[in-house]
């Protein structure tokens, strides 16, 4: 009898919708490691591989554009649009050839997270339409104006044929969907010990004066590490290949970590907005330091999701890229609400599509 086949594909985009599509994806093997997932995604098979530990199948294709960016913070608008507008033009042949993989490789079910055309591949397959996400691209592109609009509007009428969506929390309203499922957060569980890391990384402050630098796949090109050194007694922690050489600055090559495995080290995690982080920082208890970001609309969701609901600093963009970081040296704010957000998306997804395939 030949295996169940989850056809999963992952926005084109960083590395945020990548890991949580992973989290769910390694739940998924945990729950039933019969089901064989099909991974259709651009992000590298290493970042993957870090959170899925199982054997998948790995399609590089890239279904959707999402913002094509400089750096974690810089977008580059009038090349997203041409590619958005190449997409568009292109759609009936994307769709066809992943109809055809869809039929080749007997894929009973589809989930994205969250390329517009994977849900009318799965109407043109025969197949349900799954998407898991806390926003769309409509979302992102309508308040450009001008001709994203029109694409904004293209991509509404894609997610109108998806059958259910996994509604993410820090979510914004997502009204193209008819069939809305609310889920807790995702991501992945630390790996080591702290101690194992502490030895690892030769880390000697104390937690409260550990701080881990993320800023996504992407980086930022301009991060001020100088003022690193007004702290001199603290530990900072990167993962950014570039990062200059600092005696308080411990840098994290080897890809068998994860931002996620070192956060419980950490006092802080200082970013910028982005679900994957936000969510993984909230699931450990870990306080969020994010600089703000003007231009991208789930930004301001992002931001007023840890002001509810975990212990934040927001700080202005240009405080942080040329203040004096006294925002290090100040307690950060408690959260407005007093409970929690609900941990377990990545279980309730897995456990529908285990479910799906019983």
């Amino acid at each position: 009898m030949s295996r169940p086949v989850l056809y999963f594909a992952v926005t084109n985009h960083g590395f945020g919708h990548a890991v949580r599509a992973a989290s769910v994806a390694a739940t998924i093997q945990r729950l039933n490691p019969e089901i064989l997932i099909a991974l259709v995604t651009t992000a590298p098979r290493w970042l993957l591989d870090s959170y899925i530990p199982g054997d998948y199948l790995y399609r590089p294709r890239a279904l959707d554009v999402g913002v094509i960016q400089a750096d974690s913070l810089n977008m580059d608008k009038a090349t997203t649009l041409e590619k958005l507008q190449d997409i568009q033009k292109r759609q009936h042949d994307i769709i066809a050839g992943e109809v055809n993989f869809i039929k080749l490789n007997r894929a009973g079910l589809v989930l994205a997270d969250i390329p517009p055309l994977a849900a009318k591949i799965a109407h043109y397959a025969g197949v349900p339409g799954w998407m898991m996400s806390n926003f769309g691209w409509d979302f992102i592109y309508r308040p450009w104006g001008g001709e994203f609009v029109e694409m904004a509007d293209w991509i509404g009428d894609c997610f109108a044929a998806c059958d259910r969506l996994f509604r993410l929390p820090l979510h914004e309203p997502m009204s193209a969907f008819t069939n809305i499922s609310d889920v807790g957060l995702t991501g992945g569980t630390p790996k080591y010990s702290e101690a194992q890391l502490r030895e690892t990384f030769s880390l000697t402050a104390p937690r409260e004066k550990t701080l881990l630098l993320t800023f996504g796949g992407l980086g930022l090109q301009a991060l001020p590490y100088h003022r690193l050194q007004d702290f001199p007694d603290w530990q900072f922690l990167s993962f950014d290949r570039n990062a200059p050489d600092l005696p308080n600055l411990r840098k994290i090559l080897d890809t068998a970590y994860r931002p996620v495995d070192v956060m419980p080290l950490c006092d802080r995690v200082i970013s910028k907005p982005g679900y994957s982080t936000f969510a993984e920082a909230l699931r450990l208890d870990v306080p969020l330091v994010s600089v703000t970001r003007d231009g991208f609309a789930e930004a301001q969701i992002l931001l007023d999701g840890i002001q509810e609901w975990g212990q934040h600093q927001i700080v202005p963009h240009a405080d942080f890229f040329a203040g004096d970081w006294q925002f290090l040296r100040e307690s950060p704010n408690p959260p407005k609400q007093a409970t929690k957000l609900p941990k377990h998306g990545n279980e309730a997804i897995a456990q529908a599509v285990v479910d799906f395939f019983a």
